[in-house]
């Protein structure tokens, strides 16, 4: 397994720091440093790099418009925003960043970040080779949505159509342009896409938490406090976890109380 990882900052201690720090991580590979938005897309366009670290003042460029330009480039990169202004935060979530770092950061908080990306990385490479064993391939079925009970999410494999109680649903995952749903007892992949399937499972007992994540709220165990602005969620029923901004932590705040 080798990730391919990009560096973008204008200062060259920062892009030193994070170098060596990903250069010990096992897996990992740095494949481009770079200090301004222009090398920064020509390197991201020709290297596809699927983690990238990013400054957001990068000497009169905007890191915000970057990562905007990588991520239509490719939605499935995990961007990692590293910055000494927490005040942008807001506006990095939005494009549902993978994680935030205020500088000075705390070195073990960048091992923690790519300790996940490799897990992550790793049970989607175990995921596509189980096949048949573990995970039941699906596509999108071909019936309007209104035809389709709300009780029941219906998923056209390659020799059945599988009917999903939906309250059975614990997550659903964005991960390498495929999407998984996670229940207690299966895993499903399907062809659509977060924003297809959050229409389906609407609030208040799902939430869009995260770029990469949809939750069941009723099936969260714990949610702990992962940096400034992100949760690590586990649930009850699957050892899988989600990651949640600090926004939708609020929101279910709001709800539970």
């Amino acid at each position: 397994m080798n990730i391919r990882v990009m560096i973008v900052d204008d200062e060259p201690y920062i892009r030193h720091i994070l170098r060596k720090v990903i250069e010990k991580a096992a897996d990992f590979e740095v494949v481009s440093e770079c200090s301004g938005m222009t090398d920064a897309l020509l390197d991201f366009q020709s290297l596809k790099p699927s983690v990238v670290f990013m400054d957001i003042d990068l000497d009169g460029s905007s890191g915000i418009d970057c990562a905007k330009v990588m991520l239509a480039q490719n939605p499935d990169c995990r961007l990692i925003f590293a910055t000494a202004y927490a005040e942008y935060m807001p506006s990095a979530f939005e494009l549902y960043a993978f994680d935030y770092l205020v500088k000075p950061f705390d070195l073990a908080r960048v091992t923690h970040t790519l300790d996940r990306i490799r897990r992550q990385v790793q049970n989607a490479g175990n995921r596509a080779g189980a096949g048949a064993g573990g995970t039941q391939e699906a596509e999108r079925g071909s019936l309007p949505a209104a035809a389709v009970p709300e009780s029941k999410l219906m998923l056209k494999g390659r020799e059945s159509i599988s009917f999903i109680p939906v309250r059975e649903i614990i997550m659903v995952l964005r991960e390498n342009s495929t999407t998984v749903i996670f229940t207690a007892g299966a895993r499903y992949e399907t062809s659509m896409n977060l924003n297809e399937l959050e229409k389906k499972l609407r609030p208040p007992v799902f939430l869009r938490c995260h770029r990469s994540y949809i939750i069941n709220v009723e099936k969260i165990r714990t949610a702990e406090p992962y940096g400034r602005w992100t949760y690590i969620v586990r649930f009850d029923g699957i050892k899988d976890d989600a990651l949640m901004t600090r926004e939708s932590f609020e929101k279910i705040k709001d709800l539970l109380e």
